[in-house]
C-alpha cells in the first residue's frame, strides 16, 4: 500500500482525491449531525450528571467533524466553515437515521424526546464509529490516519458511556426494557445507512483509505451479536435502509430543518468562527 503523506500529494491523483473526499464527507457529516442532535438534549437529559457528560460528548463529536472538514479544506474543497454550514441538503453524506429528530416537539417548544431512541442510536453509531476508527488508523492517507489516532482516544469513553446506558436500560425490565426494544427496532430498520459507504465503497478499499465495507460490517455484527446475548435479547436480522441512502444524497425534512438552525449564525455572518 502506498502511503500518501499530505494534501499536495493527494491532489496529484484525481482518482485518489475523489475517493478520499467522499470518505471524509461521510465521516464529517455523520459526526456533524450526530453532535447537533445530541446538543438538543442540553437541559433535557435524565439528570444533571448526564446533562454535563452528554454535552461534553457532543463537543468532542463536533470537534471530530471539524477535523474532517479541515482535512477537506486542505484538499481544496473550500473553507471548513462553509463545508459544515453552507452545503445544501442534497450534498450531505450523513446516514438518514442520524438526522432523525429526537422525538416530537422542538427544543424550544414542547420537546418530548425519546431517551431510549437516543441511547440506542448513539450506542450503535459509536460502536461502528470505533470499528471504523481502528481501521482508519492504518489509512493510506497519513493525515487521516493521524486524525483517527487522536479521535479514537476520545471515542473509547464515548462508547463506554453509551454501552453503560444500553446495558442498564435493557437489563432493567419493565417499561425501560419495553421502550429500549421498541427503540432498537426503530433504529435497526435504518441502520444499514450508517454501515454502508455507498456507491464508492470499493474505491475506498482499493486506495487503502479504509478496509472494505463487508469486513467492517462483519466486525460490527459480531460485536452486536455478543452484546445482544449479554442483555438477553434475540440476535437481530441484518439491518435495513428503510428511509433511503444518505450516502447518495437522499435525505428528509428533518435534516433540512436542522441545517437551517445550524447555519443561522453562519448565514448572518459568514466571517464568524464556528
Amino acid at each position: 500500500m502506498t502511503i500518501v503523506h499530505d494534501a499536495l500529494e493527494a491532489k496529484q491523483n484525481d482518482e485518489y482525491r475523489k475517493a478520499l473526499s467522499e470518505l471524509l464527507f461521510q465521516l464529517a457529516d455523520d459526526d456533524f449531525i450526530t453532535a447537533y442532535r445530541g446538543s438538543e438534549w442540553l437541559g433535557l437529559a435524565p439528570h444533571i450528571e448526564e446533562d454535563i457528560a452528554y454535552s461534553s460528548i457532543n463537543q468532542d463529536t463536533m470537534g471530530h467533524a471539524a477535523i474532517y472538514y479541515q482535512l477537506l479544506e486542505q484538499l481544496g474543497f473550500g473553507p471548513a466553515d462553509a463545508l459544515a454550514h453552507s452545503r445544501p441538503v442534497h450534498e450531505r453524506k450523513n446516514a438518514i437515521i442520524l438526522e432523525e429528530v429526537n422525538g416530537p416537539g422542538t427544543y424550544l417548544e414542547e420537546p418530548r424526546y425519546d431517551w431510549a431512541f437516543t441511547v440506542v442510536r448513539n450506542y450503535f453509531y459509536d460502536l461502528y464509529k470505533k470499528i471504523k476508527l481502528e481501521s482508519l488508523k492504518n489509512s493510506s492517507y497519513e493525515p487521516l490516519a493521524q486524525a483517527a489516532v487522536k479521535i479514537n482516544m476520545e471515542q473509547y469513553y464515548h462508547l463506554m458511556h453509551w454501552e453503560t446506558w444500553f446495558r442498564q436500560l435493557t437489563l432493567s425490565g419493565g417499561e425501560a426494557k419495553t421502550r429500549m426494544v421498541r427503540a432498537i427496532e426503530k433504529v435497526w430498520e435504518d441502520f444499514e445507512g450508517v454501515l454502508t459507504f455507498g456507491a464508492v465503497g470499493g474505491e475506498l478499499a482499493k486506495h487503502g483509505l479504509i478496509e472494505g465495507e463487508e469486513l467492517l460490517k462483519k466486525r460490527f455484527y459480531s460485536k452486536i451479536k455478543l452484546i445482544f446475548e449479554q442483555v438477553q435479547l434475540p440476535e437481530p436480522a441484518p439491518s435495513g435502509m428503510k428511509s433511503g441512502n444518505g450516502r447518495n444524497g437522499e435525505h428528509t425534512e428533518d435534516l433540512k430543518s436542522a441545517l437551517e438552525v445550524l447555519s443561522e449564525v453562519y448565514r448572518s455572518d459568514p466571517s464568524a468562527v464556528w
